[in-house]
């Protein structure tokens, strides 16, 4: 059997079993399988023939995505601003569309100096790394309150060069339940202070990709999502909101004067969050943003 005669027949299982991209889906697990660069390379041996060997290695590959096991999780990472972010069952899988949350950081603090980001349900810790990497002379604080999943973000972390161990290092990882986890102890360390300090800097810019799925809609997802995601990265409450509210009511006294937080939401949740401005006086609501595929998926704020 050839590498295009497996192809195909992998992408007709794949349309049986209901697996989104079933083509290019094929085409990641097989070149992944052959130890291939890329996926590119399977245009360059359409021709050739596969050996029993090279089969053994697919079958519990293409058996592991027909189950609808996400991708990422078997080729075991994913590129998230260039970035490579290993993937598993720790957090969830990382989407494209949350990178434009680095990119509205990023624009805020043009001109910053120093400026302390706080990243709240890191996960993967792929933000809080793209931030880390991509901010000039940006301190870069990740919370969660996964133990797994600050395991895997420190794994990344290490992975890409931004050990916690580094003299100055950039990032800094706290366990903790959302802004709870922002002690004096850890701004201290972070930028060589004592706790006691009355200069401790305050939040220069807030970023937060929260459970915002409502709990009614358990069982209702994709099967990636549903069967391999982490229940507790994914659920908020009766309408989804639940930890957004509760992060924003945090956010009284911590941020500086004009310091915006961006946050990413479900796409009908944006009025909601608008309508309840007024409960956070202390907070201007800035706006609804859309991705880049158009819907609504973000809502940023400014500290007053």
């Amino acid at each position: 059997m050839t590498v295009l005669e497996i192809l195909n027949r992998t992408k007709v299982f794949f349309e049986k079993k209901g697996v989104p991209d079933a083509r290019l889906d094929a085409e990641y697990i097989i070149s992944h399988g052959l130890g291939m660069k890329n996926r590119m390379d399977l245009y360059l041996n359409f021709e050739k023939p596969l050996t029993a060997a090279e089969l053994d290695t697919l079958r519990p590959l293409v058996a592991r995505r027909a189950n609808r096991e996400p991708l990422q999780h078997i080729i075991g990472d994913t590129s998230f601003r260039g970035h490579i972010i290993k993937c598993d069952t720790r957090a969830l899988v990382p989407r494209p569309e949350t990178e434009e949350l680095v990119d509205m950081a990023k624009k805020s603090l043009e001109g910053v100096s120093a400026p302390f980001v706080v990243e709240v349900g890191t996960g993967t810790g792929a933000i809080a790394i793209s931030c880390a990497k991509e901010i000039p002379g940006a301190k870069v604080l990740a919370t969660d309150i996964s133990e797994d999943a600050l395991a895997l973000a420190r794994e990344n972390a290490e992975a890409n060069g931004l050990g916690e161990s580094t003299e100055g290092a950039s990032l800094t990882f706290a366990q903790g339940d959302l802004l709870d986890a922002v002690t004096g102890d850890i701004v201290a360390k972070i930028v060589g202070a004592s706790a006691s300090s009355a200069t401790l800097p305050k939040i220069s810019c807030l970023i937060a990709n929260l459970p915002y799925i409502p709990d009614s809609e358990k069982g209702k997802l994709q099967p990636e999502v549903d069967k391999f995601d982490p229940e507790l990265a994914l659920y908020g409450g009766p309408d989804g909101l639940t930890l957004v509210r509760k992060m924003l009511q945090q956010t009284e006294g911590k941020l500086n004067a004009g310091a915006p937080i961006f946050l990413e939401i479900g796409s009908e949740q944006a009025p909601m969050l608008e309508a309840e401005a007024d409960n956070y006086p202390w907070l201007e609501f800035t706006g609804s943003h859309k991705d880049f595929c158009g819907n609504i998926r973000f809502v940023s704020y400014k500290a007053k």
